[in-house]
């Protein structure tokens, strides 16, 4: 015959037997505490109610950002942070299972990267762009496009003050930003240090104007490109330069004889003279021994200058100069 299962073994059989998920019907012991916010005699969803709504009145009100007389609110979750209800309510009653003291403290997580988009957020209404001091290149004068601030928020600091209104909520949950003004990085006193020189082609006209420090200082003839050979429109940069250059003739039909031969320098051949300034895809600046030519449609795509005239314009112009052709 069986003997009877006492009724202590059998209390004890079914506890161990209980899924997991039967500790959310207990309730915490007396003084219970989580993130100082009493929650003795409650189950799992009525503690996580409390909490929720004590937490919620003091760490989870919107932030106001103040600029000016101009508001903007923004939710904590926006700003990067998380409260971890579920982590410490399963924190609480695992501490009750085990019969020790419960006393969970706040647990809190912050994204700082939802934190920097928000600041950079908040910050974009007021925000204009500063303009960068530029020229205008023309054939007879330089105009200057005069440099602009801009204005902003100073996001890092915003950044830093939401962040210490997370940490430590305010009654008001009021944060001040101010505009701060922008600098652009060309400045008009610039220009003239960046523009140390350049120079403008005037086919019409033959002519070569420089500028120095965009101040046009000298005019000097010139020759281009005749009918079929055109000296090339648009902005060029001196490319590099060479006095006394070598000649490697283009391989065209114009060139005749010479065509792919290297003339050196000082030959008769050689058309190059004194000195040339390399603009890219063959063409240049160059002295030329046919000053006749000066004032007429007569290369075959370069600008001649009198010898005596690129002799002064040489040393004036650097590499990296801006250089017109219209």
């Amino acid at each position: 015959m069986r003997r009877p299962i006492a009724c202590a073994t059998l209390a004890a059989a079914l506890a161990l037997a209980l899924p997991a998920s039967a500790e959310e019907h207990l309730t915490l012991p007396d003084g219970a505490t989580i993130a100082r916010v009493p929650v003795g005699g409650l189950d799992a969803s009525g503690a996580r109610r409390t909490v929720e709504q004590a937490l919620g009145r003091v760490y989870e009100r919107p932030i106001t950002v103040r600029v000016g007389s101009r508001d903007q609110r923004i939710s904590t979750r926006r700003a990067g942070q998380t409260i971890e209800y579920a982590a410490m309510i399963d924190r609480a009653f695992r501490l009750a299972a085990a019969r020790q003291p419960v006393h969970v403290r706040l647990d809190r997580d912050y994204d700082g990267k939802a934190l920097t988009r928000a600041a950079v957020a908040l910050g974009r209404p007021f925000y204009r762009a500063p303009r960068d001091a530029r020229v205008r290149f023309g054939i007879t004068r330089v105009v200057r496009i005069r440099a602009r601030r801009g204005r902003g928020l100073d996001t890092a600091a915003l950044r830093k003050a939401l962040f210490a209104e997370l940490r430590r909520p305010t009654p008001q949950r009021i944060v001040k930003a101010g505009v701060r003004s922008i600098r652009p990085r060309i400045s008009t006193g610039d220009l003239r240090r960046l523009y140390p020189a350049y120079l403008s082609v005037d086919r019409r006209h033959f002519k070569l104007r420089l500028f120095k420090r965009l101040r046009h200082v000298r005019t000097y003839p010139i020759a281009v490109g005749m009918a079929g050979h055109d000296t090339p429109p648009g902005l060029r940069r001196v490319l590099w330069k060479e006095l006394n250059p070598t000649w490697h003739v283009p391989n065209s039909p114009w060139a005749g004889s010479l065509a792919g031969q290297t003339v050196p320098p000082g030959s008769p051949s050689n058309p190059l003279k004194y000195a040339f300034i390399a603009l890219g895809d063959g063409v240049g600046i160059h002295g030329t021994a046919e000053d006749w030519s000066i004032g007429s449609r007569a290369s075959h795509g370069c600008i001649r200058m009198h010898v005596s005239d690129i002799k002064r314009l040489y040393p004036r112009v650097p590499v990296g100069t801006p250089v017109l052709i219209r």
